[in-house]
């Protein structure tokens, strides 16, 4: 393995392994953000000044940019585009429960699960909870990185065929956790929260907490050409757009560069339906007030906008070597081949011709050998914030990522070159070589 591709993934497994929800998730990014110069901004005050390095954090979602000082305001955006949530399980609001001697913890399935990959794994519990604090609530990031729940699978010696028939999970009564013995205990959970969070129990509002997976993301086969680890999708893409955003603006500007954008929604894998998600207002709010501080109106945005590119970066199908009669023959897929541009006919992803073509002439600028995804025919295909964002703002998109088997089980598995060459083509697209 390449030297740079190796400490790009290494830095990669460091921020999953430290960022268990989205709210995790954007605080490290954030702080990468930091350490390059961007300012954070808060989007209930005035932003002054016409350009600089500057983001905006809300939740479990991240916009950050770089606008140059003389920069018209009619000049337009380069975005890239990629989501924070994954799916999981998630706890209910009041989740003491159990039985036979167990304690367990109710939870929610979050989007598109595997469900079969949660089941004996040790879990801890990550998120944020709402705290009484002295002007209002107080949110606070939980990380217990602890064994403190599992979902044993039921022996085979009670489930004889289960091999031959298939497993089949109810996600009401076969997905609660374990996390203790002897008699349910109402308010058990709150109190044990309280006593992590060194407050009282009356003083914990609300929560969103999800379990993960414990084994922390490592490098896999016997070349350590592969990456093990969970959140792949799409916690690699917000690395890798985040690493090229930084990358990107340490070039010089020319005259007639589009304005650098890296946008992180919460909420793709259950439909982006939310404050925070790319169907929201967000996105454009942003970009309306990046245009009004150098003094232009909504004349400069719609020019803005109609010379702009969204690049919507998530994960790939590889085609799976046990599965081939699952994926389309004529565009085979494999990891460490480069990033993949995603097609569909229904626009399930956003790319066409004229998008595409702006991506093999980045990759071909920077050597970066590219791969092409369509789905089956005869099977329905998924979706990114792609069509959502283009619909949004009425900006050509593109859809890229890096390929990946396993998606949406509780561990992925990614080549560990793709990720530094999927970085090297988004720098290239968000400011392009001269």
């Amino acid at each position: 393995m390449h030297l740079a591709d190796l400490e790009f993934a290494r830095d990669l497994l460091e921020l999953v392994d430290a960022s268990p929800t989205p709210y995790h998730a954007v605080t490290n990014l954030r702080a990468g953000l930091e350490a390059a110069g961007f300012t954070a901004l808060d989007p209930s005050a005035a932003w002054s000044g016409p350009g600089g390095r500057a983001f905006v954090a809300m939740g479990g979602t991240l916009v950050a940019w770089a606008v140059p000082e003389d920069a018209a305001p009619q000049t337009p955006f380069r975005i890239v585009g990629a989501h924070t949530d994954s799916p999981n399980l998630r706890l209910k609001p009041r989740p003491d429960t159990g039985g036979s001697g167990f304690r367990q913890l109710g939870v929610e399935v979050y989007g598109g699960v595997l469900l079969n990959s949660w089941l004996d794994r040790d879990l801890g519990i990550a998120g944020r909870v709402a705290v009484r604090g002295s002007a209002g609530p107080d949110l606070r990031l939980l990380h217990v990185a602890e064994p403190v729940a599992r979902i044993p699978q039921l022996a085979i010696h009670l489930d004889r065929d289960v091999n031959e028939r298939g497993l089949t999970l109810d996600r009401q009564l076969h997905l609660a956790p374990v996390w203790g013995t002897g008699a349910p205990e109402a308010g058990g959970f709150g109190r044990w929260l309280a006593d992590r969070l060194g407050v009282d129990v009356d003083d914990v509002l609300g929560w969103d907490l999800m379990f993960h997976d414990l084994a922390p993301g490592s490098f896999l086969g016997v070349d350590r050409s592969m990456l093990s680890a969970p959140r792949l999708d799409n916690l690699l893409s917000c690395h890798v757009a985040v690493r090229a955003l930084v990358d990107a603006v340490e070039r010089p500007a020319g005259a007639d560069d589009p304005i650098p954008v890296v946008v992180l929604f919460d909420h793709e894998e259950i439909g982006s339906t939310s404050a925070v998600g790319a169907t929201s207002t967000l996105l454009r709010t942003v970009l309306e007030r990046l245009v009004g501080r150098r003094g232009g109106g909504a004349e400069d945005l719609a020019r803005a906008l109609a010379g702009s590119l969204v690049v919507s970066a998530d994960n790939a199908h590889a085609t799976h070597p046990n599965y081939p009669e699952r994926h389309e023959p004529a565009h085979p897929v494999r990891c460490n081949g480069g990033p993949v541009v995603k097609r569909n006919a229904q626009v399930r992803y956003a790319t066409d011709a004229g998008t595409e073509a702006e991506v093999v002439l980045a990759a071909e600028r920077v050597g970066v050998p590219l791969q092409q995804f369509v789905v089956r025919s005869n099977l329905p295909c998924g979706s990114t914030i792609g069509p959502l964002t283009a619909a949004a703002l009425g900006v050509p998109t593109v859809d890229v990522g890096v390929a990946q088997l396993a998606m949406h089980s509780v561990r992925e598995l990614a080549g560990a070159h793709d990720p530094a060459r999927l970085a090297a083509l988004l720098t290239e697209l968000l400011r392009p070589t001269r």
